[in-house]
Order: structure tokens, then sequence, then C-alpha cells
């Protein structure tokens, strides 16, 4: 099942454990007066009086499952309009899924496989016997079960009646629905267009006036849709694709839908999901299009690890060459055809090769073909390398999200429970990411438990929050050595223990399953990773040890042979035992002997880990996609998230229900005092104090953070949810004392509980 996200227990995943929410205000309108089960549909007295009823009608004649929904009771099957309709067998029971979603007076307290979509049938029955006393103030029937979420409303109706009615209903946040009173609006302050326009999705003319029917852009000044094309887009793109068919914005865009009661599944678009929709992407060519093709069984004969077998072009894929053919002397050697060719010399990037045969053959000189193997280019530096693969086309400007959005359609909805000891969170993740149960392809649930807590009581954790703690563990772990910019280390004990391995798995996880990245890489680290260790000259800057890098400071600096000479015969035993001890001849060996010290000390020395730390990356394919994607991959990798500003906080945190004015003007007033330093408390501890982490991942959040007033003394910020409830106060002097208050003594008590560990 997919949907949009959701809040406060009503989500259609079942990728957290939910707490228990506290009741809505809506369940305390006030009851129609009326018999109490006037109006209520066999399906209702089903769900009320359990299999009895199902037994009954079962031995009726002609007795068949009523397939009415129980709160709108209509029998449409309408997905786009009301949702998907599924029937209960058990319980005779039949729901629309939007009715249900919206009902105000239920939360989905159970897994998505249990009841109804993850909601109880007891909860259901609950909800009906509550809904019978509400009359719809539309139909006049009883059984409404939404209610307007305005203070002092007490509008309640059935799903079908509000959408009849232009009611707005919001598939996020707190799923609040809004009457044709209190609905939220687009204000467009100026319109200089006031001609017709086309809907950009169905190119029909349109009004350019926002109405209930007609929606704006947000990102787009002239950009105007039908709410009903809106509705069948989003259902068809989903989350991942759902985007301003202007401009292409997805984030502002899909905020401003959301609010606007546009419903966005999250799932993948349905072109996505066809059987075999791309199956011919997964053809290989394999054919020999060279002039002579010398194989005598044929152009399509086809060999692995032989000279007969097919190499295709480098650039365009849709040509191909026996590796005798084209006198290429391996697999790896490069090869472009004719035409791509043309195209790369025209442009000059290469120098032509010379004709050459293939050792022990009997091609002559003469005989060989137009197509040659691509030039053997020398070795490159890790700089030059990025610049070639800049030029070589857009496929390698990614966007670092887009990305890693993609690495996450490999995750399942299928949880999988990890359990945390917050005081111990290294070890924990590693008995967890251990356990031969668990498959990093499942959704991660985080279970928090205390060892000292003798009745064995468990609390659902942020996921966000534990990868963002377990990056923070790695490090400051041993596994990496150096101060800002970190390399591996050659820790003999963590080889032995395989702990590289698991630190590789733990920064693949943390980026697929929408945690942080590292950014402590160090440059050189990096490169070793994207394109090879041959292909990676470090930096002095790289050396941590002391000791070796005076030994290097000393041979870069040496005057004379006799300086040069004295040095080796100092640290003679060291340079024999690294394999480093040449023969000097004049002094401009020095730079030699100090290059095969640094790159010793580096890389030779750390290749056990490295490899074994590589291994780890490739879990998920993310080592594949930064040696294809090395410059999208660098920044997040060797670079700490920029710092946190006022507006991108206040971005961030979106208000999904209508909120005191006031207090979320002393929210934005109160982000201010913080940019300009007025308070001990920083912007990382506010996006701790909601959401677990200090920065804002690389695919960003998951729920999106929110933001609710609430009549309280202090804050509260639920992790499992990314909301943030602020306190409704009648000062600015008291919110700010409110939220300075509670932010700093949390986050101290946090993170004295966990010092003993660190």
């Amino acid at each position: 099942m997919a949907c949009g996200a959701a809040r406060e227990g009503k989500s259609d995943t079942a990728s957290l454990e939910l707490l228990p929410s506290a009741p809505c205000p809506r369940d305390y309108q006030e009851s129609s007066p009326g018999p109490q089960f006037e109006s209520i549909n066999s399906s209702a007295l089903s769900l009320l009086y359990g299999p009895t009823l199902s037994k009954m009608n079962e031995n009726k004649p002609g007795g068949s499952q009523n397939s009415t929904c129980v709160f709108c009771r209509k029998n449409d099957d309408c997905p786009i309009k009301y949702g998907e309709k599924k029937t209960n067998e058990k319980w005779n029971l039949t729901v629309h899924y939007y009715c249900l979603l919206m009902s105000s007076g239920i939360w989905q307290r159970g897994k998505e496989e249990e009841g109804v979509y993850g909601f109880l049938i007891e909860d259901i029955r609950k909800e009906v016997t509550r809904a019978s006393k509400l009359k719809c103030s539309v139909c006049k029937k009883t059984g409404a079960s939404i209610g307007c979420v305005a203070p002092r409303c007490k509008r309640s109706y059935h799903f079908p009646c509000g959408l009849q009615r232009e009611c707005i209903f919001q598939f996020t946040g707190n799923f609040a629905s809004f009457c044709w009173k209190h609905r939220p609006v687009q204000i467009i302050t100026s319109n200089n267009c006031r001609d017709s326009l086309l809907c950009t999705i169905c190119l029909e003319f349109i009004e350019p006036i926002p109405t209930y029917s007609v929606l704006r852009s947000p990102c787009c000044k002239n950009a105007w849709f039908h709410r009903d094309c809106l509705q069948v887009q989003a259902i068809n793109a989903g989350v991942f694709f759902f985007r301003c068919t202007i401009c292409n914005n997805s984030d502002i865009f899909q905020k401003e839908m959301l609010r606007m009661g546009i419903h966005i599944p999250e799932k993948d678009a349905s072109w996505e999901l066809e059987e075999n929709a791309y199956q011919e992407l997964l053809q290989h060519y394999e054919h020999c299009d060279v002039r002579r093709c010398r194989c005598k069984e044929g152009r399509d004969y086809n060999v692995p690890d032989s000279k007969w077998e097919i190499k295709r072009c480098q650039c365009c894929g849709s040509s191909g060459t026996h590796l005798a053919c084209s006198s290429l002397q391996s697999w790896e050697q490069n090869w472009e055809c004719l035409e791509c060719r043309s195209i790369l010399y025209s442009a000059g990037e290469f120098q032509k090769a010379k004709k050459h045969a293939l050792p022990n053959t009997n091609v002559g000189i003469n005989d060989c073909l137009l197509e040659e193997s691509s030039p053997k280019l020398s070795r490159q530096s890790p700089g030059d390398q990025r610049k070639d693969l800049l030029r070589q086309g857009s496929k390698f400007r990614r966007d670092i999200s887009t990305l890693i959005i993609e690495l996450g359609f490999q995750v399942k909805k299928k949880p999988k429970k990890v359990f945390i000891n917050k005081a111990n969170i290294w070890n924990s993740a590693l008995d967890g990411f251990r356990n031969q149960n668990f498959n990093p392809s499942y959704t991660i649930e985080i279970v928090y438990v205390n060892e000292n807590d003798h009745f064995g009581r468990e609390q659902p954790g942020s996921k966000q929050e534990f990868l963002s703690l377990l990056m923070q563990q790695l490090e400051n772990s041993p596994l990496f050595e150096g101060s800002l910019s970190k390399n591996l280390s050659l820790n003999s004990q963590a080889l032995k223990e395989n702990l590289y391995y698991e630190a590789g798995k733990m920064v693949a996880i943390s980026l697929v399953h929408g945690g942080p990245s590292p950014g402590f890489f160090s440059q050189t680290l990096f490169n070793c990773l994207a394109y090879g260790p041959e292909n990676t000259q470090p930096i002095l800057d790289d050396v941590s040890d002391f000791d070796v890098a005076q030994i290097m400071i000393r041979v870069n600096t040496a005057a004379t042979v006799a300086d040069l000479n004295s040095i080796i015969n100092d640290y003679y035993k060291y340079l024999e035992l690294i394999g480093c001890l040449r023969l000097i001849t004049s002094i401009s060996d020095k730079y030699m002997l100090a290059k095969d010290i640094l790159v010793y000390h580096v890389i030779k020395r750390v290749q056990a880990p490295f490899e074994s730390f590589k291994q780890g990356l490739k879990t998920l394919g993310v080592l594949e996609k930064i040696q294809t994607y090395p410059e999208a991959f660098f920044h997040i990798f060797c670079h700490k998230p920029e710092n946190l500003s006022a507006k991108i906080l206040s971005d961030l945190f979106t208000v999904h229900t209508l909120s005191d004015v006031q207090t979320l003007g002393f929210w934005n007033s109160y982000l201010q005092a913080l940019e300009d330093g007025k308070s001990t408390v920083t912007m990382e501890d506010i996006l701790i104090f909601a959401t677990g982490c200090k920065s804002i991942p690389p695919a960003g959040f998951k729920p999106t953070p929110s933001i609710e007033c609430l009549h309280m003394d202090f804050p509260v910020g639920n992790k499992c949810n990314n909301c943030l409830a602020l306190p409704i106060t009648s000062t600015y002097k008291e919110f700010q004392e409110s939220m300075d208050f509670t932010i700093k003594n949390t986050l101290r008590l946090e993170k004295e509980e966990n010092s003993h560990f660190i």
C-alpha cells in the first residue's frame, strides 16, 4: 500500500513503531440528537456484532457480503476519488481508504498487515459507533466521521459529501480536513494575465483565478492546473516524480499541493511499475560491426574470456567488435566505433593511436582493420580524471539527492526491527547488522532498549536519529585517523574482527535509508574509492603520524646529496622495512623518495583495511554509484553540510494545520535571534531536538519536519515523526525562555546519558 507521508500514527507505512496518540479535539464534537443506531447499515452491524452476523448472512439464502463502505455508505469503487476500496472477509467489512484515513477519531495502531491498512478492527468499530451520533452537515444523515479542524467549527460530514461541498482534505501531517467555510485558499498577490490560460496538464483553457477546482503552481507564475488533472497526475507519478510541469520543482510544489488537498501516494511512478517496461534496456548488444570480421563462427559469435568476446563501444554501446577483430589486447582496453571516434577526434580529445596486432597471431599490419583499440592514456591525477568525466556528457552531472532516492528504491516495505541500546550505539548496531535475519534492503525499524530496565520496556526510536549517532560514532572510532579530513587507520584488532567491512556497510546503509553522509573523508580516501588507489596521489596532510611526517619534511628539505644520504642512514631500518630504500645519485632523487614514503604510509600500509571497507561499501550498490558519479558524491563524503540559517530552518518546517498566528511570529523571531547569536541555543540544537539529526540528510527528511502550536508550557520534539510542538504564550519573552530552557536541558541530559560510553 502506498500513500502520502503521515504523522501521529495515521501512517500508511509500517516503517516505525507508533506511539499511542492523544485524543483529537475533533472527537469531542457535540452529537446530533437522534437514535444511536438509527442509520447504521448492515456492514456497520457486522462490524459491531462480529462473526455471528457473518454466520447469519452465510445461512441466508442468497446471502452475500455487503460492498457498501461502513463510513460513507456508498458502494462506489473509484480509487481516484475515494481511494482503494477494501473488504475484510472475516468481518464482512468494506471501507474506502480515504474515508478510513480522514476519519477524525481513529489512528493506525497496528502494522500494515493488521486489520484494514493497519487500522485495528476494534478501533474501526469504535469510530463507526462515534460517527453514528454525528449528523452530516451536507446530506443530513448520521455517520459523519470527519470533522472540520477549525476552532469552534461544529461541521461534520462524510468524505464524499465533503468532496461535493468542496472541502479540503490534507493527506499529510495530522490528516486535517477543512469545511467549505474554513478551507485554505491560494492567495495570489497580482495577476497580470487576465486572459484564459492552458492547464499545463490537459491543455484545455481555464480562467486564471484560484478556486477550489483551479490551482496555481507556487513556483511558476503562469502555470495553472485543474484540480482533477493534478490529482490524476499525482496518483500516476507518486511522491518521487510528482513535480511542477514547467520548472520541474518538487519540494515547493508538493508542499503547496498537499496543503491544497492533493493526495500524493508514497509509491513509485506507475510507468516504473509496469512489468518488463524497460526489458529492452537489459539486452546487451552482441554483434561484431567492423568491416572485416575475422571470426569463422560469424559476427554474432561471443565467447567470454577469449579473443572472440564481443566488446561494445564505450560511448554509444550500440556497436561492437570481437577483441581479435579490432586488435584489442584485453577486455580492459577501451574501444569506440567509427562514428563515435570521429566525434571524439574532431573535438581534439585524443591523439590517434598507432595500429598494432595481437601478439602470437598471424594478422599482419596490412590486414589491420580501420577500427583500432582506443589509445591507452597515461596515468592521470584524480583532478584530470574528474575533468575527463565531465567532458563525457551530462550523464555524470546528477543531483546527489536524486541519486540517493534512486538507491532507496531497493528498500522493500518489509519492516525489520533493530534493537538499539542508546548508551552503546556502536555495539548495538554491530549486533543488529550482523544478525543473520537482518537484510539491508528491508525497512529498518529502530527500537530503543535499556539493559538496566528490568521490565524489558521498549521505546520506538527515530531511524534518522540512530543513523546520525552511528555516523558520529564512526567518525570518532579508531578505524580512522586524522583530525578533520580522515583516512583509514591500520588497526590489527579491527581487521581481525572485520570491523572495516562493517564500517563500510554502515555508511552505505545510512545513505540509502535516509541517514546523514559521513562528511569526514579525506580527498585521498575518496579518490581511492572512486578512481582506485593506483590513480590517487596522496599529500603530506594525509600523514597523521608525527614521526613519519618529520622524516618526509627532512627528506624534502635536504640541500645536498650528503644530507640526503645522512637522513637515509638515520632511518635505514624503517626505509628497509617499508621497501623504500633507493640509490641516491642526485639531489632530485629526494622527491621520489618522499613520494615513495608517502604512498606507502597512506595507501599501501592500509591496503587490507581499504579492501575490506570497500567491500562493505558495496552494500545496496553504493560503491558502484559513487564510482559512476564521483563528483556528485565527493561533496557529501568530504565536507560537512552547510551551516543552518533562519531561512533554511523556516523553510524546512512546514505548518500543516491552522496554527496560532502570534506563536508562528514568535517562532520566526526566535530563529532570527539564534542566527544573530542572541541565544546559547543553536540552529543545530533545534534540529536535533525535533529530528535527532544535527544536519539535513542528503535525501531530506522523511516525513517532512512539521510544526504545530499547542497550549502547553514547554516545546515538545517528536523525533519519530520529525514534529516540533511550539508552546502558545502571550509574550515573546515567555516563548524564548521556554524554548531556551527546554532545548538546552533536554540535549544536556541526552549527552550525559551517553557520555560514559563515548
